[in-house]
């Protein structure tokens, strides 16, 4: 598996890359693989705020429900839509190209400074 080089993670399993001035964030694969079957995703509306750290979405599989948290602050821009029809893709493709959510972030250099580069987050959930 090939991960995005400027992926970082939270250590509530979150995922954030920036691609020009907008930033994507998605669960980890190992937050993925802990919820199994995915059959449902709760996502916020696009023009909605939230700080960093505050849950913007929920997402269920067949073993629990979880919070999903802002891993940075920043305005939603964009859903990934078909995740609302069809969660289970979370399950099917690389967990780097399942977005949630884009965003133009606030203060992403701030915000990203206790997040993880990926191979410290393998190691940390190992």
């Amino acid at each position: 598996m090939t991960v995005k080089d400027n992926i970082l993670c939270s250590k509530s399993h979150e995922y954030v890359y920036t691609e020009g001035e907008y930033c994507f964030i998605g669960l980890t694969d190992y937050a993925i693989e802990q919820l199994g079957d995915i059959v449902f995703v709760e996502l916020p509306e696009t023009g909605s705020a939230y700080r960093k750290g505050e849950i913007f979405g929920t997402i269920e599989s067949v073993k629990a429900a979880s919070e999903i948290y802002m891993p940075v602050s920043g305005e939603i821009i964009e859903i990934n839509e078909q995740l609302i029809e069809h969660p289970e893709l979370l399950n099917e493709k690389e967990f780097d190209e399942m977005w949630l959510i884009k965003i133009k972030a606030d203060a992403y250099e701030e915000d990203s400074a206790d997040l993880l580069n990926y191979d410290t987050y393998k190691e940390e959930v190992e």
